[in-house]
């Protein structure tokens, strides 16, 4: 645990006020960059101490944490409320990293190990991070739990019992062939065997969906995979490089060795490999790939254009979609949600108002049975909780603009019924100076402006029709805001230069300054039900979606003149709410 370099320890806040404990090793002379390390399962960050010295890097700041229930952090042993928690207090490390320390994520190395490796392949994914380069070792994509059927009788307990811990059996002397590290590992009293269930089986389905879909993350990325690996299993870490969008990714598997891939005996081996490609990105400017063609060219094109294609109706797909689509007949015969959506389209502003007002409604009991089961599918999960993001960071923005004495004056150019902007209001000490909601859906702007009136803010919100995608129209509203939003809409469009015509408006109307609130969708489990049952506002046809990853996203928004500061995602990994700044011109 003892380095040669200098340590200092330290804590800083998660987004729920937890105190979460870190080391910091600065660089010993002028900073070149900085190496963020993540441990493994069970451990903390003096387990990987070490690599302060033995990774040899001395121009680089080092930091670690001790992740949420683990080693000197708060909370009970290998607990965290929810993965998708872990995986924002990632989030909130590196932005602690770069307030307190100084240090841009374009100069941030980030290593992490096994369950670590996991937690941050998971936040490469959903948040898209402009840090320089990851490596990961030995990541715990499909952890060997050795008893048939674990997994699935773990979730059945747990719905049954509600949460429990689980104890690893995995003894030292299989984790590495280093007899002092073995010792170590034994006596360390920091080190916790038991691990939440609602984690582990967290870990599992955040794994599957990275490795899914792993050309979602185009940083530069080195995969270290021990050979004689007793607690994971190496098919997924293989699939996941595959299918990695990195441009510059290497895989070097090392034979013979443990799971402990960075502490084990001959680990020079590793940190040698490890160094190397540090080093080999900070040798020159980042260079990232461009991603604003990615609907002409690219998986989710090719993922969209598949599910485009209409099935053999003899098939087994065949039948078994049109069956599906026939259940759903029947089911909007009873049950409101169901027949909303055939009449004015799953994607429709008022659908949304429906699945937001989450109230079962439908014939007889038998009706909101079926509805409550409607309103319950994970994709409208995921939707309300992109509401409450919205409301959150609409909020943020508000204050942000009163602590800046600067008026607040609100434009939302798809804006549905209007719900969550108006309910963001709120509680709110102050009202903005003005709302104005637009919507190209005639009944949109009648049931909008309806709302308006019901919640008595007439006096300074209004609702007109526009087109988001007219960049003219957008960028000529009036009063000029300060707040721009764009919620639910470009998700449903796959061509990207409508989206850069949009966004260029929203940059012309929005102050310099100014904030812009916008969504993402890079993952969604259920994209053929959709394409295959549902209908689209769009004279009935079917909703076909193209899927945009957090970075793709992010960089149309760049493109336009706007700077990432926050964001939000949902514990699926499905919505995102961004909140992003007008750069000056």
């Amino acid at each position: 645990m003892n380095t040669l370099r200098p340590v200092s320890e330290s804590r800083f806040e998660t987004h729920d006020g937890v105190s979460l404990f870190y080391r910091h090793w600065p660089a010993a002379g002028p900073r070149r960059g900085a190496v963020v390390m993540f441990h493994r399962g069970h451990e903390h960050s003096g387990r990987i101490a070490h690599l302060a010295d033995e990774l040899n890097l001395p121009d680089f700041d080092f930091f670690a944490w001790d992740a949420r229930g683990h080693g000197e952090s708060p909370g009970e042993r290998g607990y965290s409320p929810s993965f998708g928690t872990s995986v924002r207090d990632v989030q909130t490390f590196i932005d602690h990293i770069c307030q307190r320390h100084g240090i841009d994520p374009t100069d941030m190395a980030v290593l992490a190990q096994s369950v670590g490796a996991v937690l941050v392949s998971t936040w490469a994914h959903d948040y898209a991070p402009k840090i320089r380069c990851l490596v990961l070792a030995s990541p715990a994509f499909k952890v060997k739990l050795y008893v048939p059927l674990a997994r699935p009788g773990l979730a059945l307990m747990q719905k049954l019992r509600g949460n429990f811990f689980v104890n690893s059996y995995v003894k030292a002397k299989f984790l590495t062939h280093d007899p002092a590290r073995q010792t170590s590992y034994d006596s360390d009293p920091l080190i916790a065997r038991a691990i939440s269930v609602n984690i582990l089986l967290g870990l599992y389905e955040a794994a599957e969906r990275v490795v899914a879909d792993a050309q979602a993350i185009v940083l530069p990325t080195q995969l270290l995979i021990s050979g004689a690996d007793w607690v994971v299993h190496h098919a997924p870490q293989h699939r996941f490089f595959a299918r990695l969008g990195s441009a510059i990714k290497e895989k070097h598997v090392l034979d013979g060795f443990y799971h402990d891939t960075l502490g084990e005996k001959d680990r020079r081996i590793a940190t040698d490999k490890a160094r190397d490609f540090i080093l080999r990105q900070f040798a020159s400017p980042p260079q990232p790939i461009d991603l604003l063609a990615a609907d002409r060219h690219g998986a989710t094109k090719d993922e969209s254009d598949a599910l485009a294609r209409p099935l053999p109706a003899l098939s087994p797909r065949g039948l078994y979609w049109a069956t599906y689509r026939a259940s759903m007949k029947l089911g909007g015969l009873l049950s409101e949600g169901v027949a909303l959506g055939h009449r004015t389209g799953f994607d429709s502003g008022s659908t949304l108002d429906y699945v937001y007002r989450n109230t079962p409604a439908g014939v007889g009991p038998i009706g909101r049975a079926i509805d409550r089961n409607y309103l319950d599918a994970i994709g409208w999960r995921g939707i309300r909780q992109r509401k409450r993001h919205l409301e959150e960071l609409l909020r943020l923005a508000l204050a942000r603009l009163s602590a800046e004495g600067r008026p607040a004056r609100i434009l939302d150019i798809a804006a549905g019924h209007g719900r969550y902007v108006l309910e963001a209001l709120d509680g709110l000490p102050q009202r903005p100076e003005s709302i104005l909601l637009r919507d190209f859906s005639d009944i949109n702007v009648r049931d909008g402006a309806a709302l308006i009136h019901q919640k008595g803010l007439d006096a300074i919100a209004r609702f007109e029709k526009g087109d988001a995608f007219d960049q003219a129209s957008v960028a000529a509203a009036s009063p000029r805001p300060t707040v721009g939003i764009v919620s639910g809409l470009y998700e449903l469009f796959p061509d990207n230069d409508m989206v850069r015509r949009s966004l260029a408006g929203m940059a012309q109307a929005v102050e310099p300054g100014g904030y812009l609130l916008y969504t993402g969708q890079p993952w969604h489990p259920q994209l053929e039900l959709i394409a295959r049952a549902l209908t689209s506002h769009r004279g009935g046809q079917a909703w076909v979606m193209r899927r945009r990853s957090q970075a793709e996203m992010d960089q149309l928004v760049d493109a336009a003149g706007f700077e990432k500061l926050a964001q939000r995602i949902d514990e699926w990994g499905i919505f995102t709410v961004s909140l992003a700044r007008r750069r000056n011109p």
